[in-house]
């Protein structure tokens, strides 16, 4: 399993997204999930809407660099119309752990037709995942009740090629140990699961079996 700390590794609210969070995400030997979006011309990490203090992109591409893109970003997109700006970022970095996510679906489809590594989405409320075949993988996200997420559920997933990054309940601000403890369970091939927790310390020693 590979953990990916939700908007960098932090332990205050406040330095979610900040480029220190980012960096010791990487620098924790850990990948990381975060939002990408735009503003004033250029590429920003922001969950909310950006302004003039949001990270720029660029900056976190330059840190995957300097670790040789040993881990992975999960990149959240939170506007339409950015894929050229990525595709270029992507490329003069030389970036490839990565994926991106959350688009629109007829950004999705601009994206696959691109040659952008990406996932689908798959929750309670989006039983059929779009663009299966062609997705890299499947975002498995449980809004309110994750008792649909089972062992057979990743692993046919895995049988049809697909990586699975499952979301941990802590991002929807509900109790997860009971999560855990039953995918810690699974048999699956760790080695295409990824876990996106606010609790990245907490997954490493729990989950240290299989990591």
């Amino acid at each position: 399993m590979k953990i990916l700390c939700h908007r960098g590794y932090w332990k205050k609210e406040a330095d979610k997204n900040t480029l220190a969070a980012i960096k010791d995400a990487f620098e924790s030997g850990r990948g990381m999930e975060s939002d990408i979006r735009d503003f004033d011309g250029k590429l920003v990490i922001s969950h909310n809407p950006a302004d003039k203090d949001s990270v720029l992109a660029e900056d976190v591409f330059r840190l995957m660099q300097a670790c040789q893109d040993r881990y992975c970003f999960a990149i959240n997109i939170k506007a339409d119309g950015l894929k050229e700006m990525l595709i270029s970022q992507l490329q003069r970095y030389e970036i490839d752990n990565y994926f991106v996510f959350d688009m629109s679906v007829p950004q999705m489809i601009e994206y696959w037709q691109a040659g952008i590594r990406f996932f689908t989405r798959q929750s309670e409320f989006e039983k059929e995942p779009v663009l299966y075949e062609d997705a890299d993988g499947v975002w498995i996200d449980a809004f309110e009740d994750d008792r649909w997420i089972t062992e057979e559920l990743i692993l046919n997933h895995q049988r049809n090629g697909k990586k699975v990054c499952i979301v941990s309940p802590d991002l929807h601000r509900r109790p997860f140990k009971e999560f855990w403890d039953r995918l810690r369970g699974f048999r699956p091939d760790w080695n295409t699961v990824f876990l996106c927790t606010d609790f990245p310390d907490e997954a490493n020693e729990f989950f240290s079996e299989v990591i």
